[in-house]
């Protein structure tokens, strides 16, 4: 400080004509010789002295710089602040001083712990710390950081394994139950806030139960203190990281320091007996010996001695850290009074536009200015206060990294800066950091490892947050990202990857033409279409033998035709149901079907009444059966069953559905059928034709043999009837494409069994018995039986 003075005195651009003194007090580490001693400066009570003829008596106090605890500034600031009397500290962390409602004149220029908090939460995510342990001192720098650091780390998505207060009475059993506590948790990071003098008792302890393996991560209190830089602590604190105030050169300081001597300053300025203590106790010899001090061997001072000529720290400004802090607090004192005084009457702040008078300054004008000071120093950094008269925050990472030959080398490995862009705050050269474990690698200091995708984090009952199960993503849900609090379903036609990481399209299901099952019943089919040909060609090629003309001809070469097109009409089941293909495959069927089982009703009813005209007064009755009658009749009993699909597919046409109620990792594509009374009425008039046309074969069964077609007639309807009582339970209990694998069976068995009962015994007389393909041998076998 006092060089800062000297400097901007020296300096004809800042203060021009004005010159700056001071007035320094020890604060003997006590509450309240420093209340006491800022009580005197601000009210004006300190004893008067004179520095010229010119200038005497009570000098104006214009500000304060200090005190470097957090709990003296609060104690301060608290009473300063009803003065507005302006209070720049160069030391003092606590959060709880940004409060202007409290304290209104304070200042500083050292960032506030919460800035240190937010630097301490980037380092522990950069690394992938979540499960961290907490020490801090119990004072007000202590318990405000250790608050802040609590709310912060939960926010960001870690936990604090044990908070531990440090005793200030260095209780053994207490700092031995600390210990303990760090020794048995799983947390290998150990984040403290504290000065050295609460820390030091408690690494003592942990020398003595030799608890290594630990990450400790050290606040600006203590992260550049020497004192911890021994061989014996070094391999319990090595590799520590900490975080330090901005380290500055100030150009100059080195030979201002050592060109003081005690002969410089007058004799009543206090500040003498200062120097004159450090003189003597560098030198080990006396100003003003005492009565026997020259027998005894001791030296005398003659205040000429050079300090260049001894090994001390006193002259040591590489590592000006609070110093640099200290430095700026007075060049802001000096920028906000240079502003003040630069003020143009009638253009002012204050009052009427006004401006301050350097004769009747109050302080809480300089506090206006102060608010408002922005400059740089000589090493371009810049100096600002927030609202909260905070300082930019900018840190430096440190690393204590442990050499070889046993010494310290305190290792500057990265940068957090407050006012770089957001996310590019922290800046950390992790190649550079010293790492004091076997692996040389950070260590891994999470409550649970990470749930990978296909996870989602299930919380343990009464366990911090960090410290979880993963459990695997139900079907038809997955995560794609570690730690997932949930999984999220997917879409309608995805499902779920084995590894649940990933939604991928449903199997998509239904009778295809490529796989075994559907290659097997369209070769089925085609095989009746084509053994319908074959017959057809047979017949047409035999058209004029008796077997064929008898019992109408031509309904025989229709009942054909309508297999052929019950036979073709199952392929449109097969392959993937499509609008055209759901509306048509069941007219089709239901059509088809109706014509083979209205010809086969015909034929029947032709072969009662042609038995009834063999018996006296019948012959009457055959002309209602005629060629004529019998197309009228298959067309009517046809014409119904369009109506009935025409009515259904208008009102509730039959369309293609994807299905996921058989399985949820497929889809299953059907055709549902819309109207399930059209369904059922297509059914049921089949199942009506071929019960009548049952009935009728089976009551003609006992016809003569001339006449055995109704045997194979009832026989075929007795194969269709028990098909299709078959066919409903197997349809209704068959999921997804078995369904149109049952009714594809359905319509080939009872197809297959009509075409053989009905045309194979014919086929058999025509190609392999053909003597008995003859009116004579047909008529002749008739009157063997009457």
């Amino acid at each position: 400080m006092a060089f800062a003075v000297d400097e901007i005195n020296r300096n004809p651009d800042l203060l021009p004509n004005i010159t700056l003194g001071y007035q320094l007090y020890d604060n003997c580490q006590k509450l309240g010789v420093s209340l006491r001693a800022a009580m005197s400066l601000a009210s004006g009570t300190e004893k008067e002295f004179f520095l010229d003829e010119t200038c005497s008596g009570s000098p104006p106090v214009l500000g304060i710089v200090g005190d470097p605890g957090s709990t003296h500034s609060i104690a301060i600031s608290s009473v300063l602040g009803l003065f507005r009397v302006p209070m720049v500290s160069h030391y003092a962390t606590c959060s709880c001083l940004s409060d202007r409602g409290k304290y209104p004149s304070f200042f500083r220029t050292i960032p506030s712990d919460s800035f240190q908090v937010r630097a301490m939460i980037q380092i522990l995510r950069r690394l992938g710390w979540t499960w961290v342990g907490l020490v801090f001192s119990d004072d007000d720098y202590g318990v405000h950081a250790a608050r802040s650091f609590h709310s912060s780390l939960a926010e960001s998505g870690g936990c604090v394994a044990y908070s531990q207060v440090l005793p200030k009475d260095n209780r053994p059993t207490e700092l031995q139950r600390i210990v303990g506590e760090i020794k048995s948790s799983s947390a290998r990071v150990v984040v403290v806030f504290s000065v050295e003098a609460y820390l030091l008792p408690l690494v003592d302890e942990v020398v003595v139960q030799n608890v290594k393996g630990l990450q400790w991560i050290a606040s600006e209190a203590w992260s550049s203190s020497s004192v911890f830089h021994t061989p014996r602590l070094m391999p319990y604190l090595g590799g520590t990281l900490g975080i330090a105030i901005r380290r500055g050169e100030i150009p100059g300081l080195r030979d201002f320091l050592l060109s003081i001597r005690p002969n410089d300053q007058p004799d009543n300025n206090p500040g003498n007996n200062m120097v004159r203590q450090f003189w003597e106790a560098v030198f080990g010899c006396r100003l003003e010996p005492p009565a026997g001090w020259v027998e005894a061997g001791g030296d005398v001072c003659t205040g000429q001695e050079d300090l260049r000529d001894v090994e001390t720290n006193y002259g040591d400004v590489s590592e000006l850290r609070p110093e640099y802090s200290a430095y700026k607090a007075v060049y802001a004192l000096a920028h906000a009074l240079h502003d003040l005084l630069q003020c143009v009457p009638g253009r002012g702040p204050f009052s009427g536009h006004s401006c301050a008078s350097l004769e009747r300054l109050e302080p809480w004008q300089l506090v206006h200015y102060l608010e408002r000071v922005k400059f740089t120093t000589g090493l371009g950094d810049r100096v600002s206060f927030d609202d909260n008269g905070d300082a930019l925050a900018i840190y430096d990472i440190m690393n204590w990294a442990w050499l070889q030959d046993g010494s310290v080398q305190v290792e500057n490995v990265g940068v957090m800066d407050e006012s770089a862009p957001a996310g590019q705050e922290l800046t950390l050269d992790e190649d550079r950091i010293f790492w004091n474990f076997e692996s040389k690698k950070p260590p891994r200091s999470v409550c649970s490892e990470s749930c990978p995708p296909g996870t989602r984090v299930a919380r343990k009952k009464g366990e911090p947050v960090c410290c979880f199960d993963c459990i695997s993503c139900a079907e038809g849900e997955v995560s794609n990202t570690t730690d997932s609090a949930k999984c999220s379903r997917c879409p309608e036609d995805f499902w779920s990857s084995p590894e649940r990481d990933l939604c991928i399209p449903k199997r998509v299901e239904f009778l295809s033409y490529q796989e075994a099952l559907g290659i097997s019943l369209m070769t089925a089919s085609l095989l009746g279409a084509l053994i319908c040909a074959v017959v057809l060609g047979i017949f047409t090629h035999y058209r004029n033998t008796p077997v064929v003309k008898a019992n109408n001809s031509e309904l025989s070469f229709l009942l054909l035709l309508s297999l052929k097109l019950c036979f073709l009409c199952s392929l449109l089941f097969i392959g993937r149901p499509r609008l055209w293909t759901c509306q048509l495959r069941h007219a089709a069927f239901g059509i088809s079907f109706v014509l083979c089982v209205s010809c086969i009703l015909v034929k029947t009813m032709v072969v009662l009444a042609v038995f009834r005209t063999s018996k006296p007064g019948g012959k009457a009755s055959l002309k209602w059966f005629g060629a004529g009658q019998q197309r009228g009749t298959v067309l009517v009993l046809t014409s119904f069953q369009a109506a009935i699909c025409t009515a259904w597919l208008v009102s509730a046409s039959p369309t293609p559905h994807k299905n996921t109620r058989y399985h949820n990792d497929k889809i299953v594509y059907e055709c549902v059928v819309g109207s399930v009374a059209g369904f059922g009425a297509l059914l049921g008039y089949i199942g009506l034709l071929a019960f009548l046309s049952f009935l009728l074969a089976f009551l003609a069964r006992n016809l003569p043999d001339n006449f055995n077609e109704a045997k194979f007639i009832t026989f075929s309807m007795l194969n269709f009837c028990a098909v299709w009582i078959s066919f409903v339970p197997a349809y209704i209990s068959s999921p997804g494409k078995y369904a149109d694998a049952v009714e594809i069976f359905a319509i080939l068995a009872s197809s297959f069994g009509i075409l053989v009962a009905l045309f194979g015994p014919k086929c058999y007389i025509i190609l392999l018995r053909p003597e008995r393909n003859t009116k004579k041998a047909l008529m002749g076998r008739a009157s063997t039986k009457t």
